[in-house]
């Protein structure tokens, strides 16, 4: 009995030493690879935040000043001719921009400040009546709001703003006898669009009318004219951000 027992122990154990072999040789079920997961190629829009200063050419044309002189004792003005003021201009330009996101555009506004140098002029002589109109400097605080295009290196924008121009004018005939400088104000509204050529570099284009008052002028004798020299506004430049 004791022999029995002996060999039955000796089975079990060996059973029980052969069974992770067994298990070893088993099925073992294949490794399945999860799929790749590549991030999205991240678009980033170019920055145009911060200050700027550049350098601009300008045509100034589509005047319409209309010179007739009135005598002290009143009554109607004669009207001779126009002193439509027209010509090329070169300036500088200092300013701002804020950049954000709104509904789901990119947004630049700030403000510009520009200074520009004249020769815009003209003149008539016309049945004994000779006049001249120069416009001389123009200075202007403008508002620029627009939104970027494409990857982000272009912008449309909107112009608003004020301005202030230094004139020369002449009127003799009629009676009248004056030649002095004078100083009007203008609201400015205009478009415009401008694109990087690097990161710090930046071409534009702009339209702007310029409207301004009727300033009365008045010789020595009392006869008075009006000058109304608002005109359009043609500008290209270059702008370096800082």
């Amino acid at each position: 009995m004791f022999t029995t027992s002996r060999l039955r122990i000796g089975s079990v154990v060996a059973l029980t030493l052969m069974a992770p072999a067994a298990f070893a040789g088993g099925y073992v079920a294949p490794v399945v690879p999860g799929p790749v997961i590549v991030a999205p190629e991240v678009q980033t829009q170019s920055s145009w935040a911060g200050a700027y200063g550049g350098v601009a050419l300008g045509y100034a044309f589509g005047s319409d000043d209309r010179v007739g002189v009135r005598a002290p004792t009143g009554g109607p003005a004669i009207t001779r001719d126009s002193a439509d003021i027209s010509g090329i201009d070169y300036g500088v330009q200092l300013g701002y921009r804020w950049q954000t996101q709104m509904s789901g555009r990119q947004i630049v506004i700030g403000p510009e400040l520009s200074y520009e140098k004249s020769s815009a002029d003209a003149s008539f002589d016309t049945d004994g009546v000779t006049a001249t109109s120069e416009m001389d400097t123009f200075m202007a605080l403008r508002v620029k709001a627009g939104v970027l295009t494409g990857a982000g290196d272009s912008m449309i924008y909107g112009i608003a703003g004020v301005g202030r121009g230094d004139f020369n004018y002449t009127v003799v005939g009629d009676g009248m006898d004056y030649a002095g400088s004078y100083s009007d104000n203008a609201w400015i509204l205009g478009l415009g669009a401008e694109r990087k050529v690097s990161e710090r570099m930046s071409v534009f284009g702009e339209w702007e009318f310029r409207g301004t008052g009727k300033t009365a002028l008045t010789d020595d004798a009392g006869y008075v004219t009006q000058a109304t020299p608002e005109h359009h506004h043609l500008k290209v430049g270059v702008n370096f951000s800082f």
